[in-house]
């Protein structure tokens, strides 16, 4: 179809940017709080469990890594054993789990009242003490498959010095180490929020997490498997194995249960909540609160955007060109924010069945357009997992077909229902675009256009409802019912 500049029906392109923005990672962050306190405590602490075991996993791999590498420069060990451990945030992140330091996120949540505080340290107690489970599971794997004596025992005497080395740290060091490393947890966390490709989310996981192992930073749920690895391998090892190597089992005396617990276990997961839930998660909801409060400006959709409108014809001469679409359209139309739910919308959606719906801000400035097809789609692409945390911005259409209120129904009639360039296959200068030589009636029957059944209604740069194909085939019946003919033929 030939397009022109004079026409009020237009295609709105209102896509400024693909990237997110802190706002919409912030709403993701909230609907991840909410979705964990909501999940039921069962399925919750299972997953719990797993995350536990991954993360021990991770740990495994670092021991196994930096085993052997003496004469290695040390930052570069670090770093071969940091890219080792990020493994475990990586499982966390793709195959699922509920991670505790990473759960404490949930206080941006919380911040915004989504539920109560009891709510919350419920959510943390399951998840902790499921990580604890996960990660006691994998070092009775450990130690029942020897694997401390792993390159001559060279592996068992790695792991005896990394947790005899956690339990040094007074009381405050462990604190701050706690703080430090979870900063970079839920940082890289955060980031993930920015993506939805799982590769992506993975790669930008791997530095936080290298950055905080390689520094010596305190993680509290591989503290749970760590330090009682090198507790139970001092207690089932003999003298003669610590002798083997250089060494006493005096000279791992830190090693005690209550040590980890008073002295690293306590301050290093206390550092974690401080660091993850309050620098990082309360951190951003308060800035992003101050910004809202200070300024309330989101870019008008209707200003510098590429419109694009499409002609003017009158090829229907019929009872219905003084109608216009305000006299026919739905003047209170389901209508959406960008930040609700996509499962919510769906729902609403097939409730009232209705098969799309415009999103607008706060000052009924039309944003988006989505349908139930678009957000099919998208939980598609993500296998229908109940787990997501999309909003309808992920899945709305930001360039939108708009018709001025003014409009008479017939040019839209025309445009939802024909496609002129099949019925007339000519050029502007009138060459003909199709050798295959076919009647009008055949044309007519394949210029079916394949546009949408439902278009938002402009008055003045705002919405102001909804049209819809089943109004305008309403529209037609009424005014070629047989009643109405009898009469006209009549008078």
């Amino acid at each position: 179809m030939e397009l022109s500049n004079n026409h009020p029906i237009k295609l709105i392109n209102t896509n400024h940017k693909k990237t997110e923005n802190s706002d919409d990672i912030l709403k993701q962050v909230e609907q991840y709080g909410l979705k964990k306190v909501q999940k039921s405590a069962t399925k919750s602490f299972a997953l719990a469990i797993f995350a536990g075991a991954f993360i021990a996993i991770a740990f495994v791999f670092y021991i196994t890594v930096t085993t052997g590498a003496h004469n290695a420069p040390w930052g570069l060990i670090r770093l071969a054993g940091g890219f080792a451990f990020s493994l475990g945030l990586i499982l966390v992140v793709v195959c699922g789990g509920e991670l505790f330091t990473s759960t404490v996120l949930s206080t941006v949540a919380w911040a915004q009242g989504l539920f109560s505080t009891s709510q919350l340290l419920k959510c943390w107690g399951r998840v902790y003490i499921g990580n604890l489970v996960g990660a006691a599971a994998m070092l009775a794997l450990v130690v029942t498959a020897r694997m401390h004596l792993l390159d001559g025992g060279e592996w068992g005497i790695n792991a005896l010095q990394v947790a005899q080395h956690k339990l040094e740290h007074s009381w405050a060091q462990a604190f701050a180490l706690g703080i430090l490393c979870n900063l970079l947890v839920c940082l890289g966390t955060w980031m993930t929020f920015s993506s939805k490709d799982t590769l992506a989310k993975s790669i930008l996981i791997i530095l936080p997490v290298a950055m905080f192992v390689s520094s010596g930073f305190e993680h509290s749920i591989a503290n749970m498997f760590m330090v009682p690895l090198g507790i139970t391998i001092k207690a089932i090892s003999e003298p003669a194995f610590f002798i083997s190597h250089g060494f006493a089992v005096a000279d791992f005396a830190h090693l005690t249960w209550s040590n980890f617990i008073l002295h690293n276990l306590i301050p290093v997961t206390l550092g974690n909540i401080v660091g993850g839930g309050v620098f990082v998660g309360i951190g951003y909801w308060l800035i992003e609160a101050e910004g809202k409060n200070s300024t309330n400006k989101i870019n008008n959709p209707n200003n510098n955007n590429q419109l694009t409108h499409f002609g003017d014809t009158s090829i229907m001469k019929n009872r219905l060109k003084n109608v216009t679409v305000k006299e026919i359209m739905n003047e209170t139309p389901l209508v959406f924010a960008q930040n609700q739910d996509i499962y919510q919308a769906l729902a609403l959606l097939t409730d009232k069945a209705i098969s799309a719906a415009p999103v607008v801000d706060q000052n009924q400035q039309l944003i988006g357009f989505v349908s139930q097809q678009d957000i099919l789609r998208l939980l598609w692409s993500e296998e229908y997992s109940t787990e997501l945390t999309y909003q309808i911005s992920h899945a709305m259409q930001t360039e939108i077909l708009t018709i001025d209120a003014n409009q008479t129904v017939t040019t839209l009639l025309e445009f939802m229902v024909v496609d002129k360039n099949k019925l007339f296959p000519v050029t502007d200068s009138g060459m003909l675009t199709s050798l295959n030589y076919q009647s009008y009636e055949e044309r007519l029957k394949a210029a079916s256009a394949n546009r949408p059944s439902v278009y938002p209604v402009i008055d003045q740069g705002k919405l102001c409802g909804v049209i819809t194909r089943h109004q305008l085939a309403s529209l037609v019946v009424k005014k070629y019912s047989p009643s109405d003919q009898t009469e006209t033929q009549a008078a």
